[in-house]
């Protein structure tokens, strides 16, 4: 599979090695200056690659999302922080035949959280005596806060509980990832918690859900994955 990497950050910089090893090539790793408002993003210039692999900034992705569905490429966006102009980008991509795969996460284990939140936070509704807090923490770089991750983590719980969870963020040091969800009572607690150890985790996601879009055409996210995946094992 040829990938071309839209940004040249430290996401792309892990992700390039790891594709290299699982025998894929790298056709491009485009950076802001030479891709001002999308212009960069044709099949030519980005070496007719199969897929795309975007991790950029927020004020560029949702240009570059729709740069991909003009040109007729599939496209993995992990950029977060844009995602108030996500209904508009997945109509928008619809209406191209395009295909999208988003999320603000890669990693299988925020996938499994994402489902035990949505569980707990379920059979907690309408129980008292509950208090519900999502702390997340990342490096200190990281420019959205919360992070995408939290948010996403947050519309769960409270689709769930069918109230607010405040979010807490920490920016600090060189931290990959850490979300926790505390549920606190009384005389009980219970944390759900993903931490992420190297952010070659999410670089690993990013390139399996490129290979997991080939032959697919649509908008998807980690849920279809894990879906197809349970489809599968129950075939």
């Amino acid at each position: 599979m040829k990938i071309a990497l839209i940004g040249d950050g430290k996401m792309a910089k892990a992700i390039a090695p790891l594709a290299t090893d699982r025998g894929h090539s790298i056709t491009v790793m485009l950076g802001a200056a030479d891709n001002r408002e999308g212009a960069g993003i044709t099949r030519e210039r980005l070496g007719s690659p199969d897929v795309a692999i975007e991790f950029t900034e927020p004020s560029a992705a949702a240009g570059n999302v729709l740069a991909c569905a003009r040109a007729g490429l599939p496209v993995v966006v992990g950029t977060t922080g844009w995602y108030d102009q996500l209904d508009r980008v997945i109509a928008e991509v619809g209406g191209l035949g395009g295909t999208m795969f988003w999320a603000p996460n890669f990693s299988v284990g925020v996938a499994v959280l994402s489902a035990a939140i949505e569980a707990a936070s379920a059979a907690l509704r309408g129980v008292p005596g509950f208090d519900i807090h999502l702390v997340e923490t990342h490096h200190a770089a990281k420019k959205d806060k919360p992070s995408g991750t939290a948010a996403s983590l947050a519309r769960i719980a409270e689709s769930g509980l069918g109230r607010e969870v405040p979010i807490t963020s920490v920016r600090t040091g060189h931290v990959p990832g850490t979300h926790e969800l505390v549920i606190d009572a009384a005389f009980e607690q219970l944390r759900l918690v993903h931490e992420a150890r190297d952010r070659r985790v999410f670089a690993d996601g990013a390139i399996s859900a490129a290979e997991w879009l080939q032959g697919r055409k649509g908008v998807f996210t980690m849920r279809d994955v894990l879906q197809h995946q349970e489809g599968e094992r129950n075939r």
